[in-house]
């Protein structure tokens, strides 16, 4: 997954922009992004079970 921070400049004031490819969210600070993306990744990377059901079709 192509994860990027960049700085904004807007009429509210300096705010950093989270791109997850097309998608994007804006926080207040700079922190704030790198903790947000530290998150993600974290989840993303997690072990996700499939449900029970969808391994009894697939097994």
């Amino acid at each position: 997954m192509n994860i990027m921070i960049k700085p904004l400049k807007t009429a509210a004031g300096s705010r950093w922009q989270v791109r997850l490819g097309t998608h994007s969210v804006t926080l207040r600070s700079e922190a704030e992004a790198r903790q947000f993306v530290s998150t993600l990744q974290a989840r993303v990377n997690a072990p996700h079970a499939l449900p029970v059901e969808l391994q009894r079709a697939a097994g």
